[in-house]
């Protein structure tokens, strides 16, 4: 585990452990809480509200595969100072709903039953913040088009998976 000659776990333990408590009480198959510190999330962090609903449905019109990827949307926790408990207990409250959820200026933490899953969702949630930032960087701030609620609801009926409504316009 690396914790010789003076090492010690990270100051983010106390976040991996409820995160993952909460999990496992709602899926005993959760076994994997994943952390990192994601440029293009955290890149987001400094532009748009942070809300669960203004997040999950930004990132859901950037790509066909994140509204069925990740159908009950993601979580969003201000600024906290992180390591400490306070951090740890509201990224745990969203956890209840979410298996994402977003550090403000941070990085963001993802869990799932298996590393590919939990790995695989965090992957596509900020390669959706990239395709955003991208996006906005090209058209200045324009979008022209993109997904739409109708659109969206047609995605989740066609891979039967069940959107978040609260995040839909």
């Amino acid at each position: 585990w690396g914790l010789v000659n003076g090492g010690r776990p990270t100051s983010e333990l106390p976040s991996h452990l409820m995160n993952l408590e909460v999990k496992k009480l709602q899926n005993p198959k959760y076994r994997v809480v994943y952390h990192a510190h994601t440029t293009n999330i955290i890149a987001l962090t400094f532009v748009l509200p942070l809300e669960d609903k203004v997040f999950t449905r930004e990132l859901w019109e950037m790509a066909t595969e994140c509204p069925v990827v990740f159908p009950a949307g993601i979580g969003v926790v201000p600024w906290m100072v992180p390591g400490g408990a306070d951090i740890a207990i509201a990224t745990s409250e969203l956890m209840k709903q979410y298996d994402a959820a977003v550090w403000a200026h941070h990085g963001l933490f993802c869990s799932g039953p298996d590393f590919d899953t939990t790995f695989g969702l965090m992957h596509t949630i900020e390669k959706a913040a990239q395709i955003w930032v991208l996006a906005q960087s090209a058209g200045q701030g324009k979008i022209c088009q993109t997904i739409s609620d109708d659109n969206l609801r047609a995605i989740a009926g066609e891979f039967g998976v069940t959107l978040n409504e609260a995040s839909l316009g």
